[in-house]
């Protein structure tokens, strides 16, 4: 196993502690699951940057990566709207553009094609690391404008752009779902 897979599947196994800490509730906890879930996001560019600057591309690895990033992502979503920091109908926005993408990249990957990441998918990975990272923090519910809070801005932040990035994605790749194989 290549050190870039072993970097992915240490931040698979940092989800269950993420979750660990998210529900003790105890202050130090909720710190604590911070810290693990911005190391966990750290390592997505590390263990991409380890597979290319090491020509340590695979399989497993194509298919973990993201995975993992779903799964660290999906895990923090749903803490939200258990908490109540978050509505169901925009975690479950969030939750669909991630299958819909994924969907689609398993068509194009049947026809022998692959569907790289885009710069707007990125950009909506760094947005809602940075907000997850901020609702994660004792500010969330601070109110901003009157009943507006930081934890609305961010959720409504992260919606705006995995719509973006998913409509992207299929304006740019959609032709692959219109072949008659």
């Amino acid at each position: 196993m290549t050190t870039a897979n072993k970097i992915t599947i240490l931040r698979v196994l940092m989800i269950p502690l993420f979750l660990i800490a998210v529900f003790l509730r105890e202050d130090y906890a909720q710190i604590v699951a911070l810290i693990i879930f911005i190391l966990a996001s750290i390592t997505d560019s590390i263990d991409g940057y380890v597979a290319r600057k090491y020509n340590q591309s695979t399989n497993f690895g194509k298919f973990m990566d993201p995975l993992a990033d779903k799964l660290l992502v999906t895990a923090a979503i749903l803490v939200f709207v258990e908490r109540g920091q978050m509505p169901s109908w925009a975690a479950m926005i969030i939750i669909a553009r991630e299958f819909a993408v994924t969907g689609l990249r398993l068509v194009a990957a049947a026809d022998g094609l692959v569907i790289a990441a885009a710069t707007s998918g990125k950009i909506k990975t760094a947005v809602s690391i940075v907000a997850i990272c901020i609702m994660l923090t004792p500010f969330h519910s601070r109110p901003l404008f009157g009943a507006v809070t930081v934890d609305v801005v961010c959720y409504t932040l992260i919606i705006l752009v995995t719509v973006w990035s998913g409509v992207e994605y299929f304006i740019r790749n959609g032709k692959i779902l219109n072949t008659n194989k």
